[in-house]
């Protein structure tokens, strides 16, 4: 088994070299596939990301009526503050990614249905692979946040039997690719 750096950087420059036309397919049907699961529509608060380096895009879903959250990166932690979908509203941060200014309200992580988990990989026991910074893996093993609802999104190339694994490691409750919704039991 490949270690995560090199299992991140080989994801990594897959998902560089897809065409705009490929990248934007895929998403499509990954919103597609959100739009059209129960939880998804009924989720009122959700928590999503600004796509960077290919990940997935999921603005189209923006639109969408519900209360949208995206993270900021404060020190070693993220923190979730509301976004109205209008991306002249966000900033540049640490790291290159879009985010929302530290004055917009925050998010109580009690009002959270879904939160939307760009991942480098996942593997089919609901582990992912980020970058390697362990944002995600401190969130949710906060007690606040370990009740909210968690699910991967990545390109269906990238889910594999099994990533290597250590102990802080957060697992996902579902992983959502353009091939469908993989619930995790």
């Amino acid at each position: 088994m490949m270690d995560k750096a090199r299992l991140r950087q080989h994801y990594i420059e897959w998902r560089q070299h897809l065409s705009d036309r490929q990248w934007q397919d895929h998403s499509q049907r990954i919103c597609q596939h959100l739009l059209n699961h129960p939880q998804f529509q009924q989720a009122t608060t959700v928590l999503t990301y600004v796509p960077h380096r290919r990940e997935p895009d999921l603005r189209s879903l923006w639109l969408l009526p519900k209360q949208w959250g995206l993270p900021r990166v404060v020190g070693q932690d993220l923190q979730w503050h509301c976004f109205d979908g209008k991306a002249e509203a966000l900033q540049q941060g640490r790291y290159g990614i879009w985010q929302p200014p530290p004055e917009a309200p925050p998010i109580d992580p009690a009002c959270v249905d879904l939160c939307l988990v760009p991942a480098v990989a996942c593997d089919r026991q609901g582990y992912r692979l980020g970058y390697g910074a362990g944002f995600f893996d401190r969130l949710f093993a906060h007690p606040a946040w370990q009740h909210v609802c968690r699910w991967g999104i990545v390109f269906e190339v990238a889910v594999l039997e099994e990533l290597p694994r250590d102990p802080w490691d957060q697992p996902l409750q579902a992983i959502c690719t353009e091939s469908g919704i993989l619930e995790i039991s």
